[in-house]
């Protein structure tokens, strides 16, 4: 099993963008939070909590934990790549007025500054929920070998350090996520804490059974090495002893270098890969490009940032699983 840290998470570019965003979420503020914030609980006109949820992993903790109790607002649209969200202004408005908000500090930096600046007391943060770790991929630099019974080496790179936002894609880290997000929903609500609390407990069995399935499922494998464009799958990987080889990096949108693509075309032969993964909320070209060259098959591997009408199910659940049968196809299980 293999995992490597690459540069820091969001990009230099991005944070251009974030700036911008900065500005427009404050002028939002002024004008939309002050006054939304002035007789406001937090709740619904039937009384349920409102609750704002950053993408559709929170978004869908949110919605199984809060049951009927909650009203839940997804700040990210299905079909958008939510590292790329910019909010607009009565999105930055709704924050403040909340009465609570679920996110993931690190993912999105729009909405970062926008919970930093909306002064609501009942924010989950799941990167502070679970333990973040450091993953990605190699990149151009020093020789050494390493990886699954000493794969990949002689293979070139040096490694750049980053924290991998990307948590729910284990599930025994997202159901600590679950826990944490019920009590600040109970924090917010405490008239039904206690079903936050059983609804997130019933939420953690059946992530717990997910993670038994992965677990069984890709025991017997031919190959423990998998291509993928977005550098996602880190702690999946780790959690199920896979090495995740990303085209890319933790940026979705970030390009390979000429080095790493020599290093990929390598990789694949040495270990007799016949899959390359590409995803449903970004680009497929560089997969395609590789597995052209290659003469390789191309499949889905879904981060699960989102679920549209072309996703491989119809839930986290749903996803997580069609992913595995993915895995299996692609390491030699099935």
């Amino acid at each position: 099993m293999n995992v490597r840290p690459i540069r820091p998470f969001p990009s230099a570019g991005r944070r251009i963008t974030t700036a911008a965003v900065a500005l427009a979420a404050t002028l939002g503020l002024v004008t939309l939070s002050a006054c939304s914030a002035v007789g406001s609980d937090g709740r619904t006109e039937d009384g349920k909590l409102k609750v704002v949820a950053s993408f559709y992993p929170m978004e869908f903790l949110a919605k199984e934990i809060g049951g009927e109790h909650v009203s839940v607002t997804g700040l990210t649209k299905p079909g958008v790549e939510p590292h790329d969200l910019e909010l607009t202004p009565r999105q930055t408005g709704s924050l403040a007025d909340a009465g609570a908000i679920v996110y993931l500090k690190g993912l999105q930096p729009a909405v970062d500054t926008a919970v930093d600046q909306s002064g609501n007391k009942h924010v989950a943060d799941a990167a502070s929920l679970t333990r973040l770790e450091e993953h990605g991929t190699a990149v151009e630099g020093d020789e050494h070998g390493h990886g699954e019974e000493g794969a990949h080496e002689g293979h070139e790179h040096h490694e750049e350090g980053g924290a991998d936002p990307h948590v729910w894609l284990d599930p025994l880290k997202y159901a600590e996520v679950a826990k944490g997000v019920a009590k600040t929903l109970g924090s917010a609500d405490p008239d039904h804490a206690r079903d936050y609390d059983k609804n997130a407990a019933a939420l953690a069995d059946r992530l717990h059974a997910l993670d038994r399935k992965y677990t069984e499922g890709l025991k017997n494998r031919a190959s423990g090495v998998f291509v993928t464009t977005h550098a996602a799958f880190g702690y999946l990987a780790e959690r199920y002893g896979l090495d995740q080889e990303a085209i890319g990096g933790l940026d979705p949108e970030s390009e390979p270098s000429a080095a790493r693509m020599k290093d990929l075309h390598a990789l694949v032969k040495d270990h007799h890969v016949g899959t390359v993964f590409f995803e449903t909320l970004a680009s497929p070209k560089t997969a395609r490009t590789l597995a052209k060259d290659l003469g390789l098959r191309t499949d889905v591997l879904d981060p699960v940032e989102g679920i549209t009408d072309d996703s491989k199910g119809r839930d986290y659940f749903g996803v997580m699983e069609s992913n595995l049968t993915a895995l299996q196809k692609a390491l030699g299980t099935k």
